[in-house]
């Protein structure tokens, strides 16, 4: 479909991008031009820096010639290494895959993990890496360039990231408010002798008399740490047509959250990747601290193998394969666009296929090595308590504000401990959430980058950004919050929205812009051609797991309830779903779109935005870039088609 047929529309030829064209002779005036601009570029290379009100990349001489200010870039590749693993080694890693590998079939679970992890993860994570890279664009007008028929696959992501940027960063709120509770002699969550308790709060007092806490257990007894959860933390209501008043405590920790972020992305990948040095490199540093200490407690080994023993009977459940396909890409943090906007920085001679593979082994290694962590503690709570793993084994918030806190009070020295924990929650999350709005951010302003790139613009754009999403977040943390965050949470950014951007964009790369055409531009940015198993995988592999899981998530879909007992009305079913298509509706909306707004007859509207556009001229004029060739067919002829390139090093 790339291949360029001959049309006898002269007008629709004369709209086709054609790569292969010859530069246009010039004037002694513009070779003038030229030399003067280029004594003006000499000059400011190394003598003048941006004048004060100037954006790193606006410089004089572009301004003059109406050229869009320059792109950033990292200044090292351990900036870049740095936030692509802070931004994908999140809350998921710690709360969410040890938990999952335990309900379903313990050791036994890694089997579909890998298979999604070599099938689709990697290949879909290094996809979007290497696209940002090779098109200096963020994860909009990536597509742009690659086939803008197909454009909707940014939008889309940003959809999913913008609606994902409202709710994600309440749980970092959630975590800020215990922190400032944690700096207490005495946990709050500890005993039951607090305002927001009721006469149902049993403290664990008993948990050693197994046959009394089995009597209390058959009664409506309630843990402290659940009552400070649910009383006190977030005073739940009796539903989300209950919204009840703002809870202003958790309201001022949300906005503290929004202004950290803000200031660690408002001045661009210059401080984004100074800031990870520390947000992406203490978190594993505090895991190892809890890692050790788990494996020394009492009880530990039970929680192990609790956590690893294999049942290969559950490979037979459907719901396996989608816990493992929908863990991978939530963990990876693809199809947000946010990687693509990572990538859109790096230089382009940086092999960013060794890094990425590198990467992923981190991500994944991450998630295995939480599992030791996690469950060694809930081992050890099982058996100071006298229950079963399974009775405290939680996932999601359970995890971190009910299960975690309640295993702290039972630990030597548990005020150290929780702030340790809380801690390394809030990094953990917060190095995520600034990515995540760092990549929704480079997305738009690559939309109208002469405007936005300029000046203080940009800063307030994200400032504008950070205040809607803490605005529409303010709905969150209500006493009806928690239920409007699972609405969000079970569909805005579902892995059913995921595996559909997914598949989209392997099939466009594979089928529409020709995997041996991305490989070349690999080859000439690289050095070399990565193994076949990524194109094969782009081309057949995850597109038929994305299809595969989409079609079971669908099968086996049920209702979002609350703790099992509340359930959501049918309106609110209703607006999660819109939520859902929200993002998913965009591809074939802007595919209708672009069909419209372009002239001629269908046929040649069609392969017009087919063709891939013409990279960025004024690459060359700024770095004298050697001309790269990729194999296209032009008129019934196999050309190699101009691409710009830098020639630099990282």
């Amino acid at each position: 479909m790339l291949r360029a047929a001959r049309s006898d529309n002269r007008h629709a030829r004369s709209r086709t991008t054609t790569f292969a064209e010859e530069p246009p002779k010039q004037s002694e005036e513009d070779m003038a031009t030229k030399e003067k601009l280029q004594c003006l570029k000499d000059f400011h290379k190394d003598i003048l820096k941006p004048s004060p009100g100037k954006s790193p990349g606006t410089r004089p001489e572009d301004e003059a010639e109406g050229k869009p200010p320059q792109r950033e870039k990292w200044s090292s590749k351990i900036d870049f290494v740095l936030s692509v693993a802070g931004g994908f080694v999140g809350l998921g890693n710690v709360w969410r895959f040890p938990y999952l590998c335990y309900k379903n079939g313990g050791g036994a679970f890694l089997i579909p993990y890998f298979i999604f992890l070599f099938g689709g993860g990697l290949p879909v994570f290094f996809l979007e890496v290497i696209i940002g890279q090779y098109t200096s664009e963020g994860g909009i007008t990536c597509w742009e360039k690659i086939c803008p028929l197909f454009s909707g696959i940014g939008y889309a992501s940003i959809v999913i990231v913008s609606l994902l940027n409202i709710y994600y960063v309440i749980i970092l709120a959630w975590a800020t408010y215990y922190l400032f509770q944690s700096f207490q002699s005495e946990l709050p969550w500890a005993h039951c002798n607090h305002s927001w308790n009721t006469p149902q709060c049993m403290e664990d007092t008993m948990r050693k008399n197994k046959s009394l806490w089995i009597t209390l257990s058959t009664k409506n007894f309630t843990s402290p740490v659940t009552e400070f959860w649910e009383r006190n933390v977030l005073s739940l209501s009796s539903g989300i047509d209950d919204p009840g008043s703002l809870k202003w405590d958790l309201a001022l920790c949300l906005l503290l959250v929004w202004l950290v972020c803000f200031f660690c992305i408002w001045k661009g990948v210059k401080s984004t990747g100074k800031v990870v040095y520390f947000t992406a490199t203490f978190p594993f540093a505090m895991l190892l601290v809890l890692l050790v200490r788990g494996l020394t407690l009492p009880g530990a080994g039970a929680g192990i193998k609790f956590y690893l023993y294999p049942d290969i009977s559950r490979l037979e459940d459907p719901q396996v394969w989608i816990d493992a396909g929908t863990q991978i890409f939530f963990s990876y943090a693809i199809c947000l666009g946010a990687m693509t906007s990572l990538g859109s920085y790096n230089k382009y001679k940086y092999n960013s296929y060794r890094d990425c593979m590198l990467l992923g082994c981190l991500n994944s290694g991450t998630s295995f090595v939480s599992g030791f962590a996690i469950f060694s503690i809930l081992g050890f709570m099982a058996q100071e308590q006298g229950v079963d793993i399974a009775d405290v084994a939680e996932s999601g918030p359970g995890l971190a504000f009910i299960a975690y806190p309640k295993a702290v009070t039972m630990m030597p020295l548990p005020t150290f401990w929780s702030i340790l924990f809380f801690i390394m929650l809030l990094l953990l999350g917060l190095d995520s959430q600034f990515v995540e709005v760092e990549g929704q951010v480079t997305s738009l302003v690559d939309l109208y980058p002469s405007f936005l790139r300029k000046g203080f613009r940009r800063e307030i754009f994200i400032a504008f950004m950070c205040s809607i999403s803490y605005l529409l977040g303010l709905s969150m943390v209500t006493e009806g919050g928690m239920y409007v965050f699972q609405l969000f949470d079970y569909y805005a950014a579902s892995g059913v929205c995921l595996l559909w951007v997914a598949f989209f964009e392997c099939f466009v790369i594979a089928w529409i812009y020709g995997s041996d055409n991305l490989y070349d531009g690999i080859e000439d940015m690289i050095g070399y051609r990565p193994g076949p198993w990524m194109k094969y995988s782009w081309a057949v592999v995850t597109p038929v797991l994305c299809v595969g899981c989409f079609i079971f998530s669908l099968v086996k879909y049920v209702p979002l309830t609350y703790n099992k007992v509340y359930v959501y009305p049918t309106w609110a079913i209703g607006l999660g779903w819109s939520l859902a298509l929200s993002s998913m509706m965009c591809v074939p909306l802007v595919m209708v779109i672009r069909l419209c707004q372009t002239e001629g007859p269908f046929l040649v509207r069609l392969k017009y935005l087919l063709t891939p556009r013409e990279p960025n001229r004024w690459a060359v004029e700024r770095e004298g870039a050697t001309p790269y060739s990729s194999r296209l067919a032009v008129n019934g002829a196999l050309m190699k088609p101009t691409h710009i390139i830098v020639e630099t090093m990282m």
